[in-house]
């Protein structure tokens, strides 16, 4: 499996808040939090991965070139501020190899067993399945995503800004994808259409068929709180 990693925010509702590390050198479980994604993708069959950090991030780009030798599979690092996720993961996948991918920000913050079943679930995915989303009943985003998917398919109908009432999910930030969603992507680049949650959107409209795929619990870190969260979530 392919990975990506988009670690090119400016943490800086974190910096407002007293931490000093960027965001992605923020210790979890003893190690940085990019290093523990790292660390899952290796034990789930990763063929290659590729991280976009941005210009700023001089330390992280330094860590991250430290411990590329060392690591089991292709890597590739993009360095570019970008003005939204989108933006991101469209410079990180021009770097992607052929064929199926999983993306997620580097603070989604997830179970590594939940995880691997997700990834074996995905890479064995019918070819009819275009795309495998991450999804939770647990609402822990400022501004969730809320997914409508068919009761008996899980297959997603609809991605909204609000709740419904009809709508079984929240988006957890984890994307698996197939080659079609990058053309899809270049369109929205074209259109001038941004934010990830657009995207996805877009997604839907081009006709791609997207499964949702339920994890317990999925945490983000965004404030300073969040990082003890994450630790005692992790450790549970």
């Amino acid at each position: 499996m392919n990975y990506a990693i988009i670690a090119a925010g400016e943490g800086s509702r974190l910096v407002q808040e007293g931490v000093a590390l960027p965001k992605p050198l923020v210790d979890l479980d003893g190690r940085p939090m990019i290093r523990r994604l790292i660390d899952i993708f290796s034990q789930c069959d990763a063929r290659s991965l590729s991280v976009i950090v941005n210009e700023q991030m001089t330390d992280v780009r330094a860590y991250l070139e430290k411990i590329a030798p060392e690591l089991p599979f292709d890597f590739h690092l993009v360095v570019k501020s970008t003005p939204s996720s989108m933006h991101s993961f469209y410079e990180v996948s021009r770097v992607l190899p052929a064929g199926k991918f999983i993306l997620t920000t580097v603070d989604t913050i997830f179970r590594e067993p939940d995880f691997s079943r997700y990834a074996h679930a995905f890479a064995d995915a019918p070819a009819d399945v275009d795309g495998m989303m991450a999804v939770t009943t647990f609402i822990d985003d400022e501004k969730p995503l809320y997914v409508d998917a068919d009761p008996s398919t899980d297959m997603i109908t609809a991605f909204r800004d609000a709740p419904t009432g009809t709508d079984r999910y929240i988006s957890g930030g984890i994307y698996g994808l197939t080659p079609k969603a990058i053309d899809v992507l270049a369109g929205c680049m074209e259109q001038g259409i941004s934010r990830m949650r657009n995207y996805q959107r877009a997604l839907l409209e081009s006709g791609l068929r997207l499964k949702a795929y339920p994890f317990d619990k999925i945490v983000d870190v965004d404030h300073a709180a969040d990082i003890r969260t994450a630790r005692e979530f992790i450790a549970s």
